[in-house]
């Protein structure tokens, strides 16, 4: 098996969102911006919490701001 690994809209969502920068959302959400970054690239998973925080900040179903899909 080749795992899985989680994927996010949270660029798309934030251009949605009048183009909230990474500050901001990393602001409403309570970590720092450098997180931010890092969730929208991939390089972290972000905690139960943190991803609940995000999905209710852009008023959106946890499902459709990360995806748990097989790794290509």
């Amino acid at each position: 098996m080749a795992g899985k690994v989680i994927k996010n809209n949270i660029r798309v969502l934030r251009f949605q969102n009048d183009e909230m920068t990474q500050a901001a959302l990393a602001d409403k959400s309570g970590v720092t911006r450098q997180t931010i970054l890092a969730i929208e690239a991939a390089k972290y998973a972000p905690s139960l919490e943190l991803a609940f925080k995000i999905s209710d900040i852009f008023s959106t179903p946890l499902e459709d701001v990360f995806q748990y899909v097989d790794k290509e």
